[in-house]
């Protein structure tokens, strides 16, 4: 059965912005690495919006998380992004958050970021999510709106 998301017309509308922010930021690169990914290193996450969620859970059904087998985590694992695959790059990376897209560490190179560009489009998505979702009670760490998916998932 396709997922309800797949045609709502604010999952069209959330593509043309994430089209936009990734145009604003095109020639921003960094050196590839996922420390961005691994959340206990800079000590922030991305708080995605509802659409965004639905968005992130339409691509992950074709890239399950894994398991919730317990483990004992790995040091360097702690408060690691759980969409990341074991072979470090994302598993959703084409409908990534915001908050990932416009994520830039010190070591960003090719240009400064478009600061106002970047907040209007944060302006546009949160105002996307509120009329998709009214009720929602806001943006929230990705690890946390993750860790629901799965709960509900069971």
């Amino acid at each position: 059965m396709p997922h309800p998301f797949r045609d709502d017309p604010a999952r069209a509308e959330l593509k043309k912005l994430y089209a936009e922010v990734d145009a604003a930021l095109d020639g921003l690169t960094c050196d590839g690495t996922t420390e961005c990914c691994q959340f206990a290193v800079f000590g922030r996450e991305p708080y995605p919006t509802a659409v965004e969620l639905a968005e992130l859970e339409l691509a992950l059904r074709a890239a399950p998380l894994p398991s919730t087998k317990r483990r004992l985590p790995v040091a360097d694992e702690l408060r690691r992004c759980p969409v990341l695959g074991d072979d470090g790059r994302c598993r959703a990376y084409a409908s990534r958050p915001f908050g990932c897209r416009t994520f830039f560490c010190s070591r960003v190179q090719g240009g400064t970021v478009p600061r106002a560009e970047v907040l209007r489009l944060s302006r546009q998505i949160a105002d996307l999510s509120a009329r998709f979702a009214p009720r929602d009670p806001g943006p929230r760490p990705l690890s946390n709106a993750l860790a629901a998916l799965l709960r509900s998932k069971r």
